[in-house]
């Protein structure tokens, strides 16, 4: 590819663009269990409207855009109000989850330094944690102790003690974690890393804008967000169950002397003072924006509605996956997330890769993981009219690929060419 001579027409790009999303997973369709996360058409029209408003504009400098200072600040009080923070509670907007995790680890690396003079900062993690805890400690040179989960998948609350030293800066637990949909027992491990002074980060990132509503709804839940009194930062993903467009989340810290240690601020320059709240420079305003106009639109009442109607699909799904010879689900998940995996003693006979490979013929699209092998779901709103179609042809696919096992045993999730 090389650049056109000659500029295309409207028409011609919008043709040509159109073409190139043919094979795309077809999330409109509900056939899609993750990456995009659909509230509906009327959603649509008023997450695109706030998109045109703010397509063009840039969240560097909060002086010369005032109105995206406010739309971070009431993004930020929602969500604070949600998480039941505390008074004087702050965090900011970044692009998605992983940036999140990354303020998160650079925080607890800075305040370690600050407050306890660590120089070899290291955090302890459960093997469920997410990927992007190891990219942290990579990117800000930490030291990550990964320590096994139980039986159910939660951490192992004494094996995590045990991996506790004195250059821990950050103990980590996740509700929901996002292999198999079970959240850990955040109070225990958050008192584990304020005994070691140490920060503990909820990830939240799934369950952020799920659990909240599930507790308004009646389900009883274990505490995990800002009544643990450990707890000093979450992650919260407005762009997964937020029903926001990409990509917007949140890093939220206890206190705004907790979220200094987030803040890059340099002067050293010939340009004068420049402070950046997380790993980007420049900010689009448009996730911003979208993720402003999605908590306004569908208010309480709204996500309510949402929730109920995606833990319901995922009580069917697993209840559908179950009555289906040669598959179940792993472990007893609690919010919006499931993995399917060969049922026992049927592992010679069904590979759950090759099931994957014949419901993506057929237009479902799930990601594989392992340990054990499985495919990964997250359910929203979006899947729940086309559940029944998908469960029916999940039991299709598990006969019609009986005894044969795919070479590919590679479980992509990544962005690699």
């Amino acid at each position: 590819m090389t650049l056109p001579k000659n500029g295309w027409s409207k028409q011609e790009v919008v043709a040509a663009m159109t073409e190139m999303r043919g094979s795309d997973a077809r999330w409109q369709d509900g056939r899609t269990f993750g990456m995009v996360y659909d509230a509906g058409p009327e959603a649509h029209e008023v997450v695109e409207a706030a998109a045109m408003l703010f397509l063009h504009d840039n969240a560097l400098n909060t002086k010369a855009f005032p109105s995206l200072a406010k739309i971070q600040s009431d993004v930020v009080g929602i969500a604070n109000g949600l998480l039941h923070a505390p008074e004087g509670a702050a965090g900011f907007m970044t692009s998605g989850g992983t940036e999140s995790i990354l303020m998160a680890v650079k925080a607890a690396r800075e305040r370690g330094r600050a407050e306890r003079g660590i120089t070899a900062p290291e955090m302890v993690v459960p093997i469920s944690a997410h990927a992007a805890f190891h990219k942290a400690a990579y990117y800000f040179g930490l030291e990550i102790h990964t320590v096994p989960v139980r039986e159910d998948y939660r951490a192992d609350v004494d094996a995590m003690a045990a991996a506790i030293n004195a250059n821990t800066v950050l103990v980590v637990g996740s509700a929901p974690q996002y292999p198999q949909g079970v959240v850990d027992p955040i109070g225990e491990l958050a008192a584990l890393a304020a005994a070691a002074g140490a920060n503990f980060h909820t990830d939240a990132c799934m369950g952020g804008f799920v659990l909240p509503f599930m507790e308004m709804l009646g389900y009883e839940l274990p505490l995990w967000d800002f009544r643990v009194e450990g707890v000093t930062s979450i992650s919260a993903d407005l762009h997964k169950l937020g029903y926001a467009p990409k990509g917007a989340s949140l890093i939220l810290h206890r206190s705004k002397e907790l979220r200094r240690y987030q803040t890059f601020v340099f002067d050293g320059w010939l340009g004068g003072f420049y402070a950046s709240p997380a790993m980007q420079g420049t900010r689009p305003a448009l996730p911003m924006a979208t993720a402003w106009a999605i908590l306004h639109h569908l208010g309480e009442d709204g996500y309510k509605r949402l929730t109920a109607t995606a833990v319901d699909t995922r009580k069917r799904m697993v209840d559908g996956i179950r009555a289906i010879d040669g598959v179940t689900v792993v472990g007893e998940p609690e919010a919006q997330l499931v993995a399917m995996c060969a049922a026992p003693g049927w592992e010679d006979r069904v590979d759950i890769f090759a099931v994957g490979d014949a419901l993506q013929q057929r237009g479902w699209f799930h990601d594989r993981q392992l340990p054990p092998e499985s495919l990964h779901s997250t359910v929203s709103a979006g899947n729940a009219p086309a559940l029944d179609q998908y469960l029916a042809d999940l039991r299709t696919c598990v006969a019609d690929v009986a005894g044969i096992r795919v070479d590919d045993r590679s479980t992509s999730y990544a962005t690699l060419e």
